[in-house]
């Protein structure tokens, strides 16, 4: 059977017990020092910690109290055993302090601090960052940078982006989508979850919740994230566990990009991931994005993946004939209602399309 034992922080030598002891029987030290053999400066060593009980002592000491040597002899042991465990806390702790100085230019800090991830206790921080991260050693961490998924954030000069808060924010989705359970994951059910999805941002009530559950019943994962500063990410999707995943920040705060950006990681989990099992897509805001990956074939296809299905292309393209005004609120309000796709996605394609997103509208376009 194992025991745990915890370490105090600090060890009680017996000598502490001693002097309690003395004082309890009337004894001054002089006097107690000559009824054991002892001079004053022999006692006062045991008193202070300086000298240990041995076996000798501990029989002086139950003739002179009355207190069985094994007990002196017991006491001494554990203060030994406690003295020993409290260097190696601490060899360990001075350890823990040299690689967590390593560690954290490599981990967005702050962020982590806000989510509760790390504690500020390097001797339990650094297995949580290797839990988060999926390494077993610190150059696993340093070398994650340059890996081809993160590596881009570095080469562009433009980005207000730090390529360590945009890949502490990856991880941390996917660690939270590893600890996610949903069922299997069949890809042929793709129509009937995107009517499902249509349907409840159309009505906007309790959106995300909803959406959130509507996703896990088709097998596929959404986590809700925050994010750090430095950080432009609108989404990632990736597979967890046998299961796709969809991570997203939610820094807009509208309908129309919520319903955008969920529909373009979606693009990329029928169109790429289950093609390919080892894909991961990070995607920036747009401003932000590197134009080479902005460019990309998989991007073209999420983009194209979101815009026919939130709004059938067909009935976009009679909406433009029929109306000069795209952006305006009273071709929008009719248009949407007739195709149940709710104004406000449809207000965002009209002015992504124009470029002009200052007209005025009364369009609600908060996610309720």
């Amino acid at each position: 059977m194992t025991t745990t034992t915890i370490t105090p922080l600090i060890a009680t030598h017996p000598g502490t017990i001693l002097v309690d002891e003395i004082e309890a029987n009337d004894y001054s030290q002089i006097e107690f020092a000559k009824l054991i053999g002892f001079n004053r400066s022999q006692l006062n060593e045991i008193i202070k910690g300086k000298r240990n009980i041995n076996a000798e002592t501990a029989l002086l000491l139950e003739k002179a109290l009355g207190i069985d040597a094994d007990f002196w002899l017991e006491m001494q042991k554990n203060y030994d055993l406690d003295i020993a465990r409290i260097t190696e806390k601490n060899k360990l702790r001075l350890e823990a302090i040299e690689i967590w100085n390593v560690i954290k230019n490599f981990i967005p800090i702050s962020f982590f601090k806000k989510e509760k991830i790390i504690s500020g206790d390097p001797c339990l921080d650094i297995e949580r960052i290797k839990t988060v991260y999926q390494v077993s050693n610190i150059d696993q961490l340093a070398t994650m940078s340059v890996q081809s998924n993160f590596a881009r954030f570095k080469k562009s000069t433009k980005l207000h982006a730090d390529v360590v808060n945009i890949m502490g924010w990856v991880k941390l989705v996917k660690f939270r989508a590893s600890e996610t359970n949903v069922i299997s994951f069949n890809h042929e059910s793709k129509e009937d979850l995107i009517k499902t999805l249509k349907h409840i941002l159309f009505e906007n009530k309790d959106v995300l919740k909803k959406v959130q559950k509507c996703l896990s019943e088709y097998g596929i994962k959404l986590i809700y994230q925050e994010k750090g500063d430095k950080t432009p990410v609108d989404g990632v999707s990736f597979w967890s566990n046998g299961n796709p995943a969809i991570g997203m920040t939610l820094r807009h705060k509208r309908l129309d990009n919520f319903a955008f950006t969920l529909f373009h990681e979606l693009g990329h989990v029928y169109e790429h991931l289950v093609n390919n099992n080892q894909a991961e897509f990070i995607d920036l805001n747009s401003k932000n994005e590197d134009g080479d990956y902005k460019n990309s074939n998989e991007e073209k296809e999420a983009n194209l993946f979101a815009q026919n299905e939130l709004i059938n292309p067909e009935d976009w393209t009679q909406y433009k004939r029929d109306n000069y005004k795209i952006n305006q609120d009273e071709a929008i309000v009719p248009f949407s209602m007739r195709i149940k796709t709710h104004p406000s996605i449809v207000r965002g394609r009209a002015c992504f399309e124009l470029d002009d997103f200052k007209t005025y509208t009364t369009i609600d376009n908060a996610i309720h």
